[in-house]
């Protein structure tokens, strides 16, 4: 299996998880597993665009990468998510440590809001071309 199909995998392993976390009342866990899910998709389609991808972990940053080499359509609808969804996807980015090390809480609510963002940049990311 090559790496672009390891993430992809890998990043669909981590949704999944984050579904049957959510249903025990992880949520903490579950909203990792979102952020983990959402960077690996953005890692997969930086290297299907034939860009490869930093060894960094913000979601934000990887996502502005994809846009850069990204022309047209695609182009916009990135930088629109980014733009739409700046404090939830930073808010991801703090899961990365806080939902492993620092004593955080999160709810149900907390979880779904950052599920239908993770949704919405995931679809918009599938949907472009390279």
């Amino acid at each position: 299996m090559d790496e672009y199909a390891y993430l992809l995998k890998r990043s669909q392993e981590f949704y999944e998880s984050a579904m049957m976390q959510f249903n025990k009342g992880f949520y903490g866990l579950a909203a990792f597993s979102l952020e983990q899910s959402l960077q690996l998709l953005l890692k997969a389609k930086l290297l299907k665009c034939g860009a490869g991808y930093p060894r960094v972990h913000g979601v934000r940053k990887l996502l502005k990468l994809l846009s850069e080499i990204i022309e047209g359509d695609g182009k916009d609808v990135l930088e629109e998510a980014l733009r739409k969804y700046s404090l939830e996807l930073a808010l991801l980015e703090d899961i990365y440590i806080t939902a492993r090390y620092v004593p955080k809480e999160f709810t149900a609510d907390d979880v779904r809001r950052l599920k239908k963002v993770v949704d919405e940049v995931m679809e918009a990311v599938r949907g472009i071309t390279c």
